[in-house]
C-alpha cells in the first residue's frame, strides 16, 4: 500500500492502530499490521514523509480505540525489535479534577495510552489523596490547584496537562513539559500561535513573549493552532481557517501586547477580525460588563452564610487527614461540632494538637500554631476555605484565592493611611475588593471625596474617573491590591501594570486569578531559622510573660530577692553573681514529655502582695537600672537645653556658666572619667554664641539724574566709598583716645 492509500484508509478508518511505539528512524521501512493480518508497507520514506504517516497514525489514535501494532523492518529485510518505548522511563501519577475525571472514558484512555507505551503508575488508586513524590516523574492534571502541587515544584517534578500525552506521542518524542504546565503564571499555557501578515520584528516579539509564557509556535496552519495573528483577513493563512472552519481564533497583535503587558489573558473579543471592536467603536462608548464566577465562595474573609452540603454526594476531602480547629476562629461549640461531624463524613479526623494535625484551619496569622504549622509544610487556611470545600465538594489549595488564607491582625503596614473606592466592578468582584481592602487594613468608602486616597476601576469611563482626575487621586485596576495583599508589601504605582487600562476592556473579568506569594508571607510571619518561643504555649501566654520581665525590669528590684523553690512544678534556680552571665532556663522533662515549667513567685519582705517573676537571674536588669539611675542627672540636663531658645548646645554646659548643673554627685565607673571630667572643667568655658537678627533692609528713593550714564555712577561710588573709609578712620582714632565731638 503506498503512501496515498494509507493515508486515505486512516481517514476512512479502515486501518485503526494502536499504540505501542518505539524509536523512529527515517531511514527504516515502516510496517503497518492491522488485526485481520493486512499487511501494508511503504519503501524508502523520506523523512518529511515518515512525519507525516506518523502524525496520520497518531491522530487516528486519539479519535478512535487503539488496536494496531508499530514494528520496524530494516532495509535488508530483517526485522529490528526496539524494547525501549516512548515512556519507559517514566513513572505518572494521574490528580482527579473536575476535567479529568477518574470514571471517564477519555481518562482511562489516556491512562492506557501511558502504561502501553511503558509508562509505570506509581498509584492505581482510583483518587489517590497523597502523591509519592519519591516515586513519580511526571504529575499528569488539568489544575494546578491540588494538595501536592507546591510540593512538586519544589522537588523539580513535571506537572503537565494531559495534553502533553498525545503531543508527545504525536511527535514521537517527549514533548517539553512547559508548554503544557498547569502554572497560571504560564497564562498562555495551552496557546499555539501562528503569525500571518506580520512584520518579522513583531513576528520575533510576539513568539518570544508567548514562548516565555507557556504557549508554542507553529509556522503553518495547523488543527493544533488556537491564534493567528494578522492584520487584515486577506492573507492565506486568514482564508485556510475559513476555508476548512478551523476553530481557530484570528486576532491583532494588539492583544498580546495588552496581555503581556498586564501579565494576564485578557479576552479576545474586541481584538478578533474582520471586525475588531477596538478599532470600530469609539473611546467614550460604554464598555459591556464581563460576567465572573470565579469569586463564589471565595469573596470574604470571614463566612458570610453557612455550607450548603450534600452529605449523598459528599466526597472523602479530608481522607486519611488530622484537621484543627483553632480557637481564634471564635466559633459556637454547637457550630464546632457540626464541622467535626461534616470532617468525619469527610473521613477525615479532628485533634486539638497542631503537631498531629496536617491541616490546621485559623482566622489569623499571628498564633503560635500558624507559625509551627507553616514551618512544616503542613495545609494552613481559614473557614471560608472549609466552606468552600464542603460547598463545592472538590479539593482547593488556601493560596489560591487570597481571602482563604488566614488573615493579619493588624494589616498590610502602611496601608492604614489609604482610603479606597471602587468603580466599575460589580457583583461579587466588587464584594470580593470590598473586603480585600479591609482585610489589607485600608478603609474603603462607596462615595468618593477629594480626601480618598486611591480609585480602584475596571476601566477609566465612569464619573469616579473623571472625578479623579480632577482631584489628583491615585487611578489604578484591581492588581495593585491584590498583588500588595498576595506579596505583603505596598506596590509602587510607577509599575505600568497598575495604570494601565486596555481599550475596549473590562478589567473585572481578570479579578481573583492572583494567588498568595508563599516566600513573602514567610518572610513576614515565619522567617525558617527564627528563634520562637515554644509552640506549645499559646500567644496569650507568651505576651503576659513578655509584660511581666518589662514590668520588673522598669522596677529596679534588688537581686537577693527570695524565690521559693518547694512549690510543685517549680525550677529551683541558682543564684548568679554580677560578673556572670545568666543561662536561658529550660524546660523540664518528665516522662519524654516536655513541658514549661510554672511561673516562679517573687516573696519580698515587707510587702503583703506576691509579684510574680520570671525564670533567671535578674544581675544584668539591676546593672542597666543603676546605669540608668547614674544617667539621670545627663538626662535631665538634655531635657532642659531642648526647651532653651537655640537648641541643644552639644557638649554640655560649663561650671561658670549660669545654667551649669554641678555634676560633682554623679557616679564615675573608673579613675580615668574623673580625670579627664576635671580637665575640662578647668579649661576656659566657651560661652553660647547669641543668635543674630535678621538684617534690616532700608531703600532710598531720589530723583537725582546725575547718573545717566554708567561710567559718571562708577565714579560718584568710589569717591563715597573714599569718604566713608575716612570717616571711619576718624571714629576709630577718636574712640582710641578719648576725643569725642560734643
Amino acid at each position: 500500500m503506498r503512501l496515498p492509500e494509507l493515508s486515505k484508509a486512516i481517514d476512512r478508518g479502515l486501518v485503526n492502530p494502536v499504540a505501542t511505539s518505539a524509536i523512529w528512524y527515517p531511514e527504516a521501512t515502516l510496517g503497518l499490521t492491522d488485526l485481520e493480518g493486512v499487511s501494508v508497507a511503504e519503501q524508502g520514506l523520506s523523512a518529511a514523509e515518515t512525519i507525516h504517516v506518523k502524525n496520520k497514525v497518531w491522530n487516528s489514535l486519539v479519535a478512535r480505540p487503539p488496536s494496531l501494532k508499530f514494528t520496524f523492518a530494516t532495509m535488508d529485510g530483517g526485522e529490528e525489535a526496539h524494547e525501549q518505548l516512548l515512556f519507559s522511563q517514566i513513572s505518572f501519577q494521574l490528580v482527579h479534577s473536575d476535567q479529568l475525571n477518574w470514571h471517564d472514558e477519555r481518562t482511562q484512555a489516556l491512562r492506557q495510552a501511558l502504561i502501553d507505551n511503558g509508562a509505570h503508575e506509581a498509584s492505581d488508586e482510583a483518587e489517590p489523596r497523597k502523591i509519592a513524590l519519591d516515586d513519580v516523574t511526571h504529575i499528569i492534571s488539568a489544575t494546578s490547584d491540588f494538595p501536592d502541587y507546591d510540593a512538586a515544584i519544589d522537588t523539580l517534578k513535571s506537572v503537565v496537562k494531559p495534553e502533553w500525552v498525545t503531543a508527545s506521542i504525536a511527535k514521537g518524542r517527549l514533548a517539553n513539559p512547559r508548554s503544557y504546565s498547569p502554572d497560571p503564571r504560564l497564562f498562555f499555557s495551552g496557546l499555539v500561535l501562528c503569525c500571518a501578515d506580520i512584520p518579522e520584528g513583531d513576528k520575533d516579539a510576539i513568539m518570544g513573549g508567548v514562548l516565555a509564557t507557556g504557549g508554542l509556535y507553529s509556522s503553518s496552519v495547523t488543527k493544533m493552532v488556537t491564534h493567528i495573528v494578522a492584520l487584515t483577513m486577506d492573507h492565506e493563512k486568514c482564508q485556510t481557517v475559513l476555508k476548512k472552519d478551523l476553530k481557530c481564533k484570528i486576532v491583532l497583535p494588539h492583544w498580546f501586547d495588552d496581555c503581556l503587558r498586564i501579565g494576564k489573558r485578557l479576552d479576545e473579543d474586541p481584538y478578533m477580525l474582520p471586525d475588531p471592536e477596538i478599532l470600530r467603536k469609539k473611546s467614550h462608548d460604554p464598555i459591556v460588563d464581563t460576567k465572573k464566577v470565579d469569586m463564589q465562595g471565595a469573596t470574604s474573609a470571614q463566612p458570610m452564610e453557612p455550607p450548603r452540603v450534600d452529605l449523598r454526594n459528599l466526597r472523602d476531602i479530608f481522607r486519611g487527614q488530622k484537621v484543627m480547629l483553632h480557637h481564634d476562629l471564635k466559633i459556637s461549640s454547637h457550630l464546632r461540632g457540626t464541622l467535626e461531624d461534616l470532617i468525619g463524613q469527610a473521613l477525615g479526623t479532628t485533634t486539638g494538637s497542631v503537631h498531629k494535625a496536617e491541616i490546621l484551619v485559623c482566622f489569623y496569622r499571628e498564633s503560635a500554631e500558624y507559625r509551627t504549622a507553616s514551618r512544616a509544610g503542613k495545609v494552613v487556611g481559614n473557614l471560608t476555605w472549609l466552606y468552600y470545600l464542603f460547598t463545592y465538594n472538590t479539593w482547593t489549595s488556601p493560596t489560591r484565592r487570597l481571602l482563604h488564607y488566614p488573615i493579619s491582625r493588624y494589616g498590610l503596614p502602611g496601608f492604614n493611611e489609604f482610603r479606597i473606592s471602587l468603580s466599575n466592578y460589580n457583583g461579587e468582584a466588587r464584594v470580593y475588593l470590598e473586603n480585600l481592602a479591609t482585610a489589607a487594613g485600608g478603609s474603603f468608602t462607596k462615595t468618593m471625596k477629594e480626601d480618598n486616597t486611591h480609585l480602584i476601576t475596571a476601566h477609566q469611563h465612569s464619573e469616579k474617573c473623571d472625578a479623579a482626575r480632577e482631584w489628583n487621586i491615585n487611578m489604578v485596576n484591581h492588581l495593585w491590591l491584590e498583588e500588595s495583599y498576595a506579596k505583603w508589601q505596598i506596590q509602587t504605582l510607577s509599575n505600568p501594570r497598575y495604570t494601565y487600562f486596555p481599550p475596549r476592556t473590562n478589567l473585572s473579568g481578570i479579578v481573583g486569578q492572583t494567588q498568595i506569594d508563599r516566600q513573602a508571607v514567610e518572610r513576614h510571619f515565619f522567617p525558617q531559622g527564627s528563634l520562637d518561643e515554644s509552640d506549645d504555649v499559646d500567644a496569650r501566654q507568651l505576651n503576659a510573660r513578655r509584660l511581666q520581665e518589662l514590668d520588673l525590669q522598669n522596677s529596679g528590684l534588688p537581686g537577693n530577692s527570695r524565690i521559693p523553690t518547694s512549690s510543685p512544678g517549680i525550677m529551683p534556680h541558682r543564684t548568679h553573681s554580677d560578673n556572670e552571665t545568666p543561662r536561658a532556663s529550660k524546660l523540664q522533662k518528665s516522662n519524654g514529655v516536655l513541658r514549661t515549667p510554672a511561673a516562679a513567685r517573687l516573696v519580698i519582705d515587707g510587702k503583703e502582695n506576691e509579684t510574680p517573676s520570671t525564670t533567671g537571674s535578674r544581675g544584668a536588669k539591676n546593672r542597666a537600672a543603676a546605669k540608668l539611675h547614674d544617667q539621670a542627672a545627663d538626662i535631665a540636663l538634655y531635657e532642659k537645653e531642648r526647651k532653651r531658645v537655640g537648641g541643644v548646645i552639644f557638649g554640655g554646659r560649663r561650671k561658670i556658666s549660669e545654667d551649669a548643673v554641678s555634676n560633682d554627685s554623679r557616679k564615675r565607673s573608673s579613675s580615668k572619667d574623673e580625670e579627664a571630667v576635671t580637665d575640662g572643667d578647668a579649661r576656659d568655658a566657651k560661652r553660647a554664641k547669641k543668635s543674630r537678627q535678621p538684617p534690616a533692609m532700608r531703600l532710598l528713593l531720589t530723583g537725582y539724574k546725575g547718573w545717566s550714564t554708567t561710567k559718571k555712577e562708577a565714579e560718584d561710588k568710589v569717591k563715597l566709598i573714599s569718604v566713608i573709609a575716612i570717616y571711619l578712620s576718624l571714629t576709630i582714632i577718636r574712640a582710641d583716645y578719648g576725643i569725642w565731638e560734643s
